[in-house]
C-alpha cells in the first residue's frame, strides 16, 4: 500500500475512537486528554542563596492516567458501537479495549489500553436528534505509538 503524505491541518473526521473492535458509530466528536498526577517538592535552598530561592517548589509526576470522552448521534441503523451496544459494554461493568487511530490505519493505533466506561449518558431532546456521550477512563497501562500518528516534526535546523 502506497503511503500518502498528508499536508495542510488535520481533519477530526480523519481520527477514529474504537470500543471493544468496533468505531463509535456516528461520532461528531471524541476527546483524548493525557493527565499527569503531581507532586510538589519543597526543599531548603542552599545556604547561599537568597531567602526567596525557598519559595519556588519543584514538580515530580508520580501517575499517569487517560481519559477520553465521545459524542454521538443516535442513528436506528447502526452498523458500528452506537448507543445501544455501547450501553450492553457499559452494564456489563468491566474494562473494554479503547483504540484511537487515524482513518484507514486500523493497523497501526496511536493509543491502545484497556478503559473502564465512567458514564453513558443519552440525551432525548424534542424535535432534535437524540444524542449520547460516553467517558472514558484508563484500566492500567496506555500504550501510545506517536509513529502511528502522521504529523511530521520539522527536522533539526528547520
Amino acid at each position: 500500500m502506497a503511503t500518502t503524505t498528508k499536508t495542510g491541518y488535520c481533519n477530526g473526521s480523519d481520527m477514529l475512537l474504537y470500543i471493544g473492535g468496533k468505531a463509535v458509530g456516528h461520532c461528531t466528536s471524541h476527546t483524548t486528554t493525557l493527565n499527569a498526577e503531581t507532586k510538589d517538592r519543597a526543599v531548603k535552598p542552599v545556604a547561599s542563596a537568597s531567602i526567596s530561592a525557598g519559595l519556588w517548589k519543584g514538580k515530580g509526576v508520580v501517575g499517569l492516567s487517560v481519559s477520553i470522552s465521545a459524542e454521538g448521534l443516535v442513528f436506528y441503523q447502526e452498523t458500528e458501537n452506537g448507543y445501544k451496544s455501547t450501553l450492553a459494554l457499559a452494564v456489563k461493568g468491566q474494562s473494554v479495549e479503547v483504540k484511537c487511530m487515524e482513518r484507514e490505519n486500523a493497523d497501526k493505533p496511536y493509543l491502545t489500553g484497556k478503559f473502564v466506561i465512567a458514564s453513558l449518558e443519552r440525551t432525548d431532546p424534542a424535535q432534535d436528534d437524540a444524542t449520547y456521550s460516553i467517558s472514558l477512563e484508563n484500566d492500567g497501562v496506555v500504550d501510545f505509538d506517536e509513529n502511528a500518528i502522521t504529523e511530521t516534526a520539522p527536522t533539526a535546523g528547520e
